[in-house]
């Protein structure tokens, strides 16, 4: 018994000895903090990061008064006006930029060159001073250093700190590689300094219910809303160009209707259809993702942002731009977290590595009206290099694979002649995807159902119901905005 003791001991100090060994390996081998969102490991990811936010510092005036008296009672010393020796010439409307002390309180500190200094508050200054303008200044959270603007952007301005002993320099500038900076600008490769970007337009304010322009009236005088119905089925269901509806209207059912009608015919459709789409009570789950596509508009190169919830596979959230901005992701974001009060904790977001989107989500935190904190997962490139990328490739590839279906539909048009004709079509194109397209993945059901258009036995009939919703969410809104 002894014996078999002994040898259980001894197998486990071997044990022991065996786990050892491969912390050890582990610890010296085995990364083990992922490094693919560090970037100042790579030039090539340098401008995927969003830096936290800075200390904003309020300038507050104390009433010379109110610190003449706190002075007294505290150290029991009263400041007295200044006693001149000789004529002051000092203006009379001159009065302290901190304090408001008037002139019997101020001096010149260096004679002629015209700095004053406050005896209440011992502040130096000089008449019109631009830095006394300032409400708050903005410092760094790392060395506490005030940040310089260095540009200026389109919706934002650019602040950086400029601070070369700042820890968070010191501590980038250690990663950069040593051939790099042997280079004449090797340095410009990485993002080294602190950057906060100060946005100078409220997205949160404005209107995401934007609709398209020139649409034509639905009193129809020599069609109906039947061959409404067909032309929307054809250009939007089929994909089918204008002119190739307007041919296939006259070759199966023998209509004579321009192309020239059918666009507009589209374009009233989108009108009405829109608010319902954007204001549908959609199911939502806890993960969204998030990519944005190309367009052509007159041949020059446009942005599509698609949100999509990636359990119901429902477009939440779609905006079209002519740049790559930061305030289109934000009206698209605005639209997907529409009625949404409380952020879940189990609730992820997962886009690319485009830094619009968590410089979108740092801009959601500092809502006043309703503040939503969530952090964003960037899948990059398009390897699994890392084990983020890895675990989150398969939402990826679903915003991926909408992005196709849609360039289905989007490619017979050879692009778009202006953007209110890009605005209408997608408009259209995301109300076919959510509410008549079958899919596969829900058993070639639709994805949203709704009670009205269950009854409907042809697409056109569809199409005219939900126009008819459309316009019953409008007469809604108006009725709200009365109320209020």
């Amino acid at each position: 018994m002894n014996s078999i003791i002994h040898y259980l001991l001894i197998q486990n100090q071997y044990l022991l000895q065996i786990i050892s060994y491969l912390f050890n390996f582990i610890c010296k081998f085995v990364p083990l903090k992922q490094l693919a969102f560090d970037d100042s490991n790579s030039p090539d990811y340098q401008k995927f990061k969003t830096d936290k936010l800075p200390h904003i510092l309020k300038r507050e005036v104390w009433h010379y008064t109110d610190f003449i008296d706190y002075i007294k009672d505290r150290y029991g010393i009263e400041i007295k006006p200044v006693k001149r020796r000789k004529p002051c010439d000092i203006p009379d409307d001159v009065i302290c930029p901190c304090c408001n002390a008037p002139k019997p309180y101020l001096y010149k500190n260096n004679g002629s060159k015209g700095q004053i200094w406050c005896k209440v508050c011992s502040n130096k200054f000089k008449p019109d001073e631009p830095r006394f303008k300032k409400i708050f200044s903005l410092r760094c959270p790392y060395c506490n250093h005030s940040l310089f603007p260095v540009k200026e952007r389109k919706h934002f301005t650019v602040h950086k700190c400029i601070n070369q002993k700042c820890s968070y320099y010191l501590k980038n500038l250690k990663k950069v590689k040593k051939t790099d900076l042997d280079e004449p600008y090797g340095k410009n490769k990485y993002k080294l300094h602190y950057i906060y970007r100060e946005f100078n337009i409220n997205f949160f304010k404005m209107d995401i219910n934007s609709l398209p322009k020139n649409a034509s009236s639905l009193k129809f005088k020599k069609q109906s809303a039947h061959i409404m119905g067909l032309c929307l089925t054809y250009h939007v269901n089929l994909g089918l160009s204008l002119r190739k509806t307007r041919q296939a209207l006259y070759d199966i059912h023998n209509i004579k209707i321009s192309h020239t009608m059918v666009a507009n015919y589209a374009k009233s459709a989108a009108v009405l259809v829109k608010p319902f789409v954007d204001n549908f009570n959609y199911q939502k789950s806890d993960t969204f993702v998030a990519d944005e596509t190309y367009i052509k508009v007159k041949g020059v190169k446009g942005y599509l942002w698609l949100i999509m919830d990636a359990v119901s596979r429902s477009i939440i959230g779609y905006r079209v731009s002519d740049n790559r901005g930061v305030g289109a992701c934000i009206m698209a974001m605005r639209m997907a977290f529409k009625n949404i009060t409380e952020i879940p904790k189990t609730f992820k977001f997962i886009a690319d590595g485009y830094p619009a989107y968590p410089l979108v989500a740092q801009q959601f935190a500092l809502n006043e009206d309703n503040p939503l904190k969530f952090d964003i997962t960037q899948v990059i490139g398009l390897t699994n290099d890392d084990a983020v990328s890895k675990e989150f490739r398969p939402f990826k590839q679903m915003i991926e694979r909408l992005n196709r279906t849609f360039k289905a539909s989007y490619r017979c048009t050879c692009g778009y002649d202006n953007f209110d004709g890009s605005d209408y079509a997608v408009s259209l194109w995301v109300c076919y995807y959510n509410f008549l397209r079958p899919h596969s993945f829900n058993n070639y059901q639709v994805l949203n159902k709704v009670d009205m258009l269950e009854g409907a036995d042809t697409m056109q009939a569809k199409w005219q119901l939900i126009i008819f919703l459309g316009q019953q969410t409008i007469l809604n809104m108006q009725s709200k905005s009365k109320d209020t």
